[in-house]
C-alpha cells in the first residue's frame, strides 16, 4: 500500500507544483517560511509505525516511573528552576531516526524533549497537501486516526484549558524574528490566543498582564510557554519586566521546567532496541579509541547548536563542563524514502500531549525532516544536502 502512494505521488510531483504548494502555504499571512519545505510527505508503513509506538512506549515508562523528577533533578540544578512545576510534561516530542540494522528498517531515538513543536503548523500542512494531493486524504497524520476538528479539540483544551482566549497567551521572545514563526501565526488563527514577547510582559505583584491592540491591560491566565532559555540567557540586551524564577499566579502549557528534565539529560538512562549507546562525559571512563563512531552533543541546547559531528580527542578533554555533555554512538540513517531523483534519509518526531489528570501522554501527530545530508540537522548539511520539514501519513 505505501509503495502504491508513493507511486502516485512522486508521479504528480513537478517542480511547478511545488512553487504552487509553496506558495499557499506563504499565502495565509503573506509570509514564506524561512525553513526549507519538504517536497513530499513521508509514507510510513504499517510495520515501521509499530516500531515508532513501541520505542515511544519505552520512552514514556521511564517518564511516568514514580521517581522521574528524583531521577531528573540535577537537571534543574545545572539550569533554571521555575516555581509551581506541575505533575508531569504537557508536551512531548520524540525523536527517532530512521535507521537500519542487520539490515532491518528500525527507529533509533535520537532526542526525546518536554517541550512544544510545531502542533499547529503540522495539522496545516497536512490540509495543504490533502489540497494539492487529493488522494492524501485516504491517509491520516494521526496516529490513532482522529478527525481534524478532534486533533483542534485537543489543542485548545491543553493549550487554553478553558479560560477565555484573551487571557491565554503564547510567550516567545521577538516572535516576528523566530524561525518558526508560521507556526505562532496558525495558532493564533486557529486558536484565537495572541502572541506576546517577553519584553511586553507588565508584572504586578504575582500577576502578569499584556496590552492588546486596543491598549488595554490584560490579565495573563495560562502562557503556552515557547521560551527557550538558552536564548533567553544570551539575550542580555531584552529589558524584562519579570523573572522566570518568580512565584507567579499563572498557569503554564508547557512549564519551563520539563524541558530540562525530559531532554538529552534522560538519554543515558533508556537501554533497548531502539536506544543508542549514549554517556554522560562526566561518567565517561576513557575515551574511545574509534571517535569516528561518535558525537559530541550539549545537553540543553536546541536545533542542534553546539554538536561537534566530526568528534576529535581534544574536543572531548577541551570541555570543562562534562556534567553538560553526552557522548553519544553514531547511527545509520537509511536512505528510505523513494524521490524523482534518488533516496533520501528521514526523521520521525511523534508529537504527543498529557493532559491533566490521565496517567499517560497521548501520542497525537508527528513532525518529519527529509536529508540528503550524513545527519539530519541544518548545522551538518551543505546547501546540497537539504533538510527538508514534511509529515508523516499512515494507512487509516
Amino acid at each position: 500500500m505505501i509503495d502504491k502512494y508513493r507511486q502516485l505521488f512522486n508521479s504528480q510531483f513537478t517542480d511547478e507544483k511545488y512553487q504552487e504548494f509553496k506558495d499557499d502555504i506563504a499565502s495565509d499571512f503573506d509570509y514564506a517560511p524561512t525553513f526549507r519545505i519538504g517536497e513530499t510527505p513521508f509514507f510510513i508503513a504499517n510495520e515501521l509505525k509499530a516500531k515508532l509506538l513501541e520505542g515511544c512506549a519505552d520512552v514514556i515508562k521511564l517518564i511516568q516511573q514514580k521517581d522521574f523528577k528524583k531521577l531528573t533533578d540535577k537537571s534543574l540544578e545545572l539550569n533554571h528552576n521555575v516555581p509551581n512545576e506541575d505533575e508531569h510534561t504537557t508536551f512531548l516530542a520524540i525523536d527517532f531516526g530512521i535507521c537500519e540494522e542487520n539490515g532491518v528498517v528500525v527507529p533509533k531515538l535520537i532526542e526525546v524533549q518536554g517541550f512544544p513543536s510545531l502542533y499547529n503548523y503540522q495539522i496545516n500542512l497536512y490540509e495543504k497537501f490533502i489540497k494539492h494531493y487529493p488522494f492524501i486524504e485516504e491517509l491520516t497524520p494521526f496516529i490513532n486516526d482522529i478527525t481534524i476538528q478532534e486533533y483542534y479539540e485537543t489543542l485548545d483544551e491543553i493549550i487554553c484549558n478553558k479560560h477565555p482566549k484573551e487571557n491565554v497567551i503564547l510567550l516567545e521572545i521577538e516572535p516576528e524574528k523566530q524561525n518558526t514563526k508560521i507556526d505562532f501565526y496558525y495558532c493564533r488563527r486557529d486558536l484565537g490566543i495572541p502572541i506576546i514577547c517577553v519584553t511586553e510582559i507588565i508584572k504586578k505583584s504575582k500577576q502578569l498582564f499584556y496590552k492588546n491592540e486596543s491598549g488595554e491591560e490584560i490579565l495573563v491566565k495560562r502562557i503556552y510557554n515557547r521560551v527557550i532559555f538558552d536564548e533567553l540567557d544570551l539575550r542580555t540586551d531584552l529589558k524584562l519586566n519579570f523573572h522566570f524564577s518568580d512565584d507567579l499566579d499563572v498557569e503554564w502549557a508547557g512549564h519551563p521546567n520539563w524541558f530540562f528534565r525530559i531532554s538529552k539529560f534522560i538519554l543515558p538512562m533508556l537501554k533497548g532496541k531502539y536506544f543508542i549507546e549514549t554517556t554522560l562525559l562526566s561518567d565517561l571512563k576513557e575515551i574511545p579509541e574509534d571517535l569516528e563512531n561518535y558525537v559530541l552533543k550539549p545537553l540543553f541546547s536546541f536545533s542542534g547548536s553546539g554538536v561537534i559531528f566530526h568528534v576529535k580527542r581534544e574536543d572531548i578533554e577541551a570541555v570543562t563542563e562534562k556534567e553538560l555533555y553526552i557522548l553519544q554512538k553514531k547511527v545509520h540513517y537509511i536512505p528510505i524514502l523513494q524521490s524523482p531523483d534518488g533516496k533520501v534519509k528521514a526523521e520521525v518526531r511523534v508529537l504527543c500531549v498529557w493532559k491533566k489528570n490521565v496517567v499517560a501522554p497521548t501520542l497525537l501527530c508527528n513532525l518529519v525532516r527529509l536529508s540528503r545530508g550524513e545527519m539530519i540537522g541544518v548545522k551538518f548539511n551543505k546547501d546540497k544536502d537539504w533538510v527538508g520539514g514534511t509529515l508523516g501519513l499512515f494507512e487509516r
